[in-house]
């Protein structure tokens, strides 16, 4: 058995270029030996595990669904709100929350203290993001790239080729 304990963990921290978006997290499953990049299901581990801190009046990044991905979510300490498709929810110490596939979220914290919460994804292979906001995608096969396109016919411009 491989053990953390993920309080000591080194909290990596970024932040948008304007400060909008901002957030520390320990990367629990990368410290018990987990390797993102690697295709051998062994090395990438079946879920990955975050125990992240949202500073007080920041926003995690930007409103976003996965193609592929869920997350479940746990808040340990703190309170914050949640976006979704319905709108804002609050959320606070104790809850738990789940976004599957297709299902637009974002979370933030307007409040005074920070918003303490382990995050736990599947992280499928060839898992793309779409960001309805800003109509962008974010496509990780083969190398990770944003895009913006408009919504084409399946057939457009191949009848016209060979």
């Amino acid at each position: 058995m491989k053990k953390v304990h993920a309080p000591t963990l080194p909290e990596e921290f970024y932040t948008s270029p304007k400060g909008k978006f901002a957030s520390g997290y320990r990367e629990i499953s990368v410290a018990l030996g987990r390797v993102p990049e690697s295709l051998d299901l062994a090395l990438r581990h079946p879920f990955d595990v975050e125990f992240s801190r949202l500073p007080a009046g920041k926003i995690l990044c930007p409103f976003h669904s996965h193609s592929a991905q869920w997350e479940f979510y746990y808040v340990l300490s703190g309170r914050g709100q949640v976006r979704d498709d319905e709108g804002l929810h609050e959320i606070e110490a104790g809850d738990a929350f789940l976004f599957k596939p297709d299902e637009a979220h974002q979370l933030l914290n307007p409040y005074e203290t920070d918003l303490v919460f382990l995050t736990i994804a599947d992280n499928p292979i060839g898992e793309s993001c779409y960001y309805p906001d800003s109509r962008k995608w974010l496509v990780r096969s083969p190398n990770r790239a944003l895009i913006r396109s408009e919504s084409l016919d399946y057939f457009d411009g191949e009848e016209e080729v060979g």
